[in-house]
């Protein structure tokens, strides 16, 4: 790509706990990515909606509220209903491994737990979007 990588970081519904989105966004954009970090409270229609605007190659939700299983798959509905069929989703927090596995299947792409390395977080999305956009 001709440009850096643009990433939406995103914390859905009610969850007020952002200080893991804002160190996710602070070692993306340390890598190299534009990064758009929505704030808080956002709805997925909100989230798909600015990441059309933007021209973003990834979505990375921040969730550590319990909702994965609603917010995962509706973002994946309007994701689909909007054209963003060539975007990551991708995210990260307190997400089980069985729900993880059912998400995968869905289609939303890795998911970090609290702890994650941002060098490998900031890598699978450089390498998903190298792979997958152009």
């Amino acid at each position: 790509m001709k440009r850096p990588v643009r990433v939406l970081v995103a914390k859905v519904g009610l969850d007020g706990h952002d200080r893991g989105a804002k160190v996710i966004a602070t070692a993306l954009r340390d890598a190299g990515m534009e990064v758009i970090y929505t704030g808080l409270r956002q709805t997925p229609e909100m989230v798909v909606t600015t990441a059309l605007q933007e021209d973003v190659d990834a979505i990375g939700i921040s969730i550590l509220s319990g909702a994965h299983n609603t917010v995962f798959p509706k973002v994946i509905t309007l994701m689909k209903e909007k054209g963003l069929t060539d975007v990551l989703l991708t995210g990260g927090g307190i997400i089980p491994e069985e729900d993880a596995a059912a998400l995968y299947k869905m289609g939303v792409g890795k998911l970090f737990h609290p702890g994650s390395d941002t060098r490998e977080i900031a890598d699978f999305i450089k390498d998903w979007v190298a792979t997958h956009r152009s």
